[in-house]
């Protein structure tokens, strides 16, 4: 299973990226940067979401009804004219299920991070999170997904590897690497100081890589 990030080098992750980009009018090259930062805290937010049962539950009734991969099958017209409203309404929903209230820190962090203003990055990751739950919407439909289980599989082949993979525990101690209940410090930490001397080899030379630093 190609994880999130090989995803965004593919020529489906190019056609995101350009779309994303000529809806929000951020540069091409900034708006990589962002879904490169975000989308593996997205999705490592959802697993840790999905680790209780019924947070299991609602993600896996998601990406197997609204949201089951149909918005890949034509990003072309979902892009042509602008992003219908109730798409970006639709993102805005699941940011706030997803990251509740540490979503304006997170935007904040990714912000400084990229050179973008907020107002900008948040647009990219309203845009990006219906397409985020179709990725995994279509992979849990291939794979024939029917639990908990099943799902936190998937969850952890995009993050990268199976349910044990180092990149994943990475993930998990990046939404929290102090254990305070809140990822808005570590977000902002490792990715403002490129996590230099933490975790060496981890997460923090995985989000170097992405701006080859």
């Amino acid at each position: 299973m190609a994880g999130i990030l090989d995803l965004l080098g593919s020529d489906l992750g190019k056609q995101i990226i350009s779309g994303v980009s000529g809806q929000t009018g951020a540069p091409s090259n900034k708006t990589a940067d962002v879904l490169g930062m975000a989308l593996p805290v997205l999705m490592g937010a959802m697993q840790r979401n999905a680790s209780t049962p019924d947070g299991a539950a609602g993600l896996l009734g998601a990406v197997t009804g609204k949201h089951g991969g149909n918005i890949l099958d034509n990003l072309g017209g979902l892009f042509q004219g602008g992003v219908d409203e109730s798409v970006v309404n639709d993102g805005a929903g699941i940011l706030g299920h997803v990251l509740g209230g540490k979503q304006a820190g997170v935007e904040s962090a990714l912000s400084q991070k990229s050179g973008l203003d907020m107002g900008t990055v948040s647009q990219i990751l309203k845009v990006a999170a219906p397409i985020l739950m179709g990725v995994i919407g279509k992979q849990v439909s291939q794979s024939n997904v029917q639990d908990s289980n099943g799902l936190g599989n998937v969850l952890g082949g995009l993050l990268g590897g199976g349910s044990g993979s180092t990149q994943q525990s990475l993930i998990e101690s990046f939404l929290d690497s102090d254990g305070d209940g809140s990822i808005v410090d570590d977000l902002a930490g490792m990715l403002l100081s490129g996590a230099t001397g933490q975790k060496k080899g981890g997460l923090g030379g995985l989000l170097g890589g992405l701006f080859g630093k």
